[in-house]
């Protein structure tokens, strides 16, 4: 996708086809808790009313997809998902997300998992963690913003990511989304991004080279008294091409589209404290198979 016309982002709505989907089969994920996470229960998270949004709030979400919109403008990707393994309509079976019997992550790069199985399995978990990665909000500190392409990009594609990402994450950018200059948080507020995998599906694979889908909902937004970008949510879809490449696999293109997309609820929406206290008190998943 490029910026501008060919992405459809300028229009009033902010939600096109070129932003930012799993089907049946065998290729899905679960998610593998934290040690010491309590399993016995779930929560439904909270999510703003969308009958509250304003202009502005619409606004902002279309400027917080930019910097999506450059990832792929690294090309490839199979972002429409036809390139598709033949058994896309079938209905996904008991085993489908169940444990394999074996640790696929033996290690860790940084903050990010690494070690992955090098088969379908392994591609997938890569995607589904790299995915939670590239939607951080570290992204917009350019020294973290690197160290996270080195952990996640193949050497081969990692100067691409670089320029195009460098030209993406801009002054311009953060002042729409009411950050500082530099892409730092204003005192009293709290930057929120983060990118939550729902499934994954591969829909091209050979020894060395997969291609994943990875199904995502996210948050995004300013969160403080004030804000006019709040913490809104989102459905889309990345597809991402990996290469195993020295022992683990390492993204070579990267795409997002919107959805699938489930019909919004009629939860209320949460204060700004409480949506920055439940991102700085709940940390994230390691995501595999």
């Amino acid at each position: 996708m490029s910026l501008g016309d060919e992405s459809g982002y300028g229009s009033g709505s902010g939600r096109t086809d070129d932003g930012y989907s799993t089907i049946g089969g065998t290729r899905q994920t679960r998610t593998r808790l934290p040690d010491g996470e309590d399993g016995d229960g779930y929560s439904t998270p909270r999510r703003p009313a969308r009958s509250s949004r304003s202009l502005v709030t619409v606004v902002g979400v279309v400027v917080l997809l930019i910097a999506a919109i450059a990832f792929a403008n690294m090309g490839g990707g199979g972002g429409d998902g036809s390139g598709g393994s033949g058994n896309g309509k079938s209905k996904p079976d008991s085993s489908s997300t169940a444990a394999t019997g074996t640790k696929p992550v033996d290690g860790k790069n940084g903050t990010i998992a690494s070690g992955f199985a090098h088969n379908d399995q392994g591609a997938q978990s890569a995607a589904a963690n790299y995915s939670v990665a590239l939607g951080s909000a570290e992204m917009f500190d350019k020294t973290k913003r690197d160290s996270i392409l080195d952990a996640v990009i193949a050497p081969s594609a990692v100067n691409g990511f670089r320029t195009t990402l460098d030209q993406a994450y801009s002054a311009g950018l953060f002042k729409n989304l009411g950050l500082n200059d530099d892409g730092s948080t204003p005192a009293g507020f709290t930057f929120i991004s983060r990118t939550t995998p729902i499934g994954t599906k591969v829909t091209k694979s050979s020894t060395d080279q997969v291609t994943v889908e990875v199904w995502c909902t996210g948050l995004i937004g300013l969160a403080g008294e004030g804000s006019t970008n709040p913490v809104t949510d989102g459905w889309f879809t990345i597809t991402m091409e990996l290469q195993w490449v020295s022992g683990d696999w390492k993204a070579v293109t990267h795409s997002q589209k919107d959805g699938p997309a489930p019909v919004g609820s009629d939860t209320r929406a949460s204060s700004a404290d409480e949506i920055a206290g439940a991102v700085n008190g709940f940390g994230g998943f390691t995501y595999a198979r």
